[in-house]
């Protein structure tokens, strides 16, 4: 999923240009002509109007990731990550952070444990086990607890379509890289048309990689997840599934000043739905999910340990529960609902040689209820309207001082879609407002141990966009415009002893704008190109000064040849250096410390589907070998070498070959 990146600049370019387009057309080719699967290099094959970009995950990508949701979400247009070494990134979306993205699996979320983010919700997503990611930018959906005033993020997995004349379907992968990386992946599911098993099951493993100039960074990781789920459709309308899972994992963090030693899952979940009630109503769902993170970091186990080895241990649990109804009635759709979530953090901290490690503290306890409703209506096949509202009661305890925070924060949205299928147009426009209270790291880390300290941030935004197609062209774009009130900025200072340290985090006034654009050419019916680029502004209104931690404008160039058997690609990502920063401000895990290069690189792929259910993928990322540091990415470790300002760089040239198996 990654894409080549064409530098562009001006931002009134990025907003013209347009889309990905070859995958749209290699798609088609590869259905109708079957021709050879494709290294995913730009994840924008699937859209709506720009507004929701879908991917699949099971597909090879290039620059081949960790096998976590962060790393694979910076594929899409619009995602950076805060790297803290080579795996377990913390996504951004159009410079946002944190729970302004919400991210969910299978319609559930789980926030990890971490008070620094080591352990970010994306470390426990394995994306390939997953059939697709879908993407609503911007506040454009209701239908989830406090919703995400940047981006709603699903990774989601479909119930199981067998039958007697084939009870069984599965597939399976194996990567091979630079630097010792193996990664293993098995998907199988055996049953018929009323019931079935699925099992998911991986494990990926890396060593310390080594930059341009040769110098190992300390990265390497190891983690493993296997899920169950067990289906039973009893009629053609109805469907129950059981589910759970485990898994655990470990990480070198170059970027901080510990590594993550355990990142233990457990998950357990029943959903089900019933479908075509009445001509009314067309679906009721409901689903109750737990899960259970058991996060230790310390920093003696996966490094030289300093004069004071010590270790924390974080826990948190967090049950989940969401019913639905879908109703229709003539050109008028209807989905309303209630959602809960609770989750319980606790903690603790120890030396290395302990005699008795201690208790797990519980400090913060949230619960949420929502009550939502979102409704679409149908001008004509081309034209709708879609709006949406839900109210949040939000309650924060805190188990040390006896402190409560109680929240009622209102969100809501309306968009117009069109459609010109005569002229090959899809467009939209959209408005939309979000309220969201302090999440638990905000409150746990940068509050002055107050849970009142700060206000909720409140998002007003404009999206708007189009999708164009017009014989071997095809264009795209998706703006947006912002102004959000108490923004949540969180500041940092310098120390004499060259260490840096998290302030209390306070409110300020930002507007924010931006866009995600493409534009792509079939030359031939082998031979296709696409041209993107992403560029996010914001701006700090009450101090006049920019927002820190927005990525710099970058774009992406994917050339690729695709024949009945085969197909070559290559990738160049070029991105701007970034000169807006307010130094030494930020978010909970990264702060702006200094102005950032502009670089590019270089990759190429190769894939041979030997048959129709086997394929190979070979590949080399960063061909030249560049060293560079991406402008999101914490500074070095001091224990490395490094300086209080110095970021690690990213990895140097990487081989890479892949085997997939479809049966």
């Amino acid at each position: 999923m990654t894409q080549t990146q064409f530098l562009l600049q001006p931002l009134s370019a990025a907003i013209l240009l347009a889309t990905p387009f070859a995958f749209a057309y290699a798609e088609d080719d590869i259905q109708t002509k079957k021709m050879a699967p494709i290294v995913v290099t730009a994840q924008e094959t699937k859209r709506a109007n720009g507004l929701i970009v879908e991917a699949d995950p099971k597909q090879p990508i290039q620059p081949v990731p960790a096998t976590d949701g962060a790393d694979y979400l910076q594929s899409i247009m619009g995602f950076n990550a805060i790297k803290n070494g080579a795996t377990n990134g913390d996504v951004t979306f159009r410079g946002m952070f944190g729970s302004r993205i919400k991210i969910l699996t299978d319609g559930s979320e789980n926030l990890g444990a971490c008070p620094s983010r080591m352990d970010a919700p994306t470390s426990y997503i394995n994306p390939e086990s997953f059939d697709q990611i879908t993407v609503i930018k911007g506040p454009q959906t209701v239908q989830y607890a406090t919703p995400g005033s940047a981006a709603t993020v699903m990774f989601e997995r479909k119930p199981e379509q067998l039958t007697k004349d084939k009870p069984y379907r599965g597939q399976a992968s194996v990567l091979m890289g630079s630097y010792g990386r193996l990664d293993h992946n098995v998907e199988a599911a055996i049953g018929d048309e009323t019931k079935y098993a699925r099992i998911n099951a991986n494990r990926s493993t890396s060593n310390n990689y080594q930059d341009g100039n040769g110098d190992t960074v300390h990265s390497n990781w190891e983690r493993w997840n296997a899920d169950l789920a067990l289906g039973w459709k009893p009629t053609q309308d109805s469907w129950i599934e059981l589910k759970g899972g485990k898994g655990d994992g470990e990480a070198a963090y170059a970027g901080r000043t510990m590594d993550g030693t355990q990142f233990q899952r457990e998950s357990l979940g029943l959903h089900a739905e019933q479908k075509n009630l009445t001509d009314v109503i067309k679906k009721v769902e409901a689903q109750v999910d737990y899960s259970y993170n058991d996060h230790v970091m310390d920093n003696y186990k996966m490094r030289t340990p300093p004069m004071m080895p010590m270790a924390m241990e974080v826990t948190r649990r967090t049950l989940n529960t969401r019913a639905a109804i879908t109703t229709e009635w003539n050109d008028f759709s209807v989905i309303s609902g209630v959602d809960r979530q609770e989750n319980k953090h606790a903690g603790n901290m120890y030396m290395r040689d302990a005699a008795v490690i201690p208790a797990l503290v519980r400090d913060l306890q949230y619960q949420t209820y929502g009550v939502f409703s979102e409704w679409t209506y149908k001008f004509d096949p081309n034209n709708k309207l879609v709006a949406g509202a839900r109210v949040d009661q939000v309650k924060v305890d805190n188990a040390k001082n006896d402190q409560t925070r109680k929240d009622t924060n209102p969100s809501g949205f309306i968009r117009i879609e069109n459609s010109f299928p005569e002229h090959g147009l899809k467009t939209y426009a959209g408005i939309g407002y979000v309220e969201r209270s302090p999440d638990y790291w905000e409150l746990y880390r940068v509050s002055n141990n107050q849970l009142n300290y700060l206000n909720t941030e409140k998002t007003t935004q404009l999206d708007l966009g189009f999708e164009f197609e017009h014989g071997a062209w095809n264009t795209w774009a998706s703006a947006y415009a912002g102004l959000i009130h108490d923004f949540i900025l969180v500041p940092y200072q310098a120390m004499p002893n060259g260490t840096v340290k998290v302030k209390p985090a306070r409110n300020v006034d930002a507007t924010i704008a931006g866009a995600e654009a493409g534009l792509g050419y079939k030359f031939t019916d082998h031979l296709q190109a696409d041209l993107s680029a992403m560029y996010a502004w914001g701006e700090n209104t009450t101090d006049h000064n920019p927002l820190p931690q927005i990525a710099p404008l970058e774009g992406r160039l994917n050339i690729r040849y695709v024949q009945e058997k085969y197909s070559l690609g290559l990738l160049w990502r070029t991105v701007a250096q970034q000169n807006r920063i307010s130094l030494n401000e930020g978010n909970i895990v990264g702060y702006d410390m200094s102005k950032s290069k502009g670089f590019s690189t270089l990759a190429i792929n190769a894939t041979y589907q030997y048959s129709d259910s086997l394929d190979f993928s070979v590949g080399i990322d960063n061909l030249l070998d560049k060293t560079y540091a991406e402008h999101l990415n914490k500074s070095g470790a001091a224990l490395f070498g490094y300086a209080a300002n110095e970021q690690f760089n990213n990895i140097g040239r990487n081989y890479w070959a892949r085997v997939s198996m479809k049966f």
